[in-house]
């Protein structure tokens, strides 16, 4: 991670984590849907007798919903932003702003 943030700013990371939300994973081609797919398979080996057996889509990321959603404010960007350090363990550096 400190290197990822040697190279590239805040901002720019920002840009990419809204661009990903919308698209859905960068990288390779889909491995949410592998991944899903896994996690299913696992959960109903696990599962009690009686219980339903889990599909993928149980666990499939909901990417953008178009425009049912409303914008969000620099607010609810900020929180949002916490939110997903929080839920990362990640730190944060306040950096000041450089006059262009």
């Amino acid at each position: 991670m400190p290197e990822l943030l040697a190279r590239c700013s805040s901002e720019e990371l920002a840009e990419w984590m809204a661009y990903e939300h919308v698209t859905g994973p960068i990288g390779p081609e889909r491995l949410d849907v592998l991944f899903a797919t896994l996690t299913a398979t696992v959960s109903n080996t696990a599962r009690g007798k009686g219980k339903r057996a889990r599909e993928p889509q149980d666990f499939l990321q909901k990417w953008d919903q178009g425009a049912a959603r409303e914008p969000m404010d620099w607010r609810q960007m900020l929180a949002v932003a916490h939110e997903f350090t929080s839920r990362t363990n990640a730190t944060t550096q306040r950096v000041e702003r450089r006059p262009r």
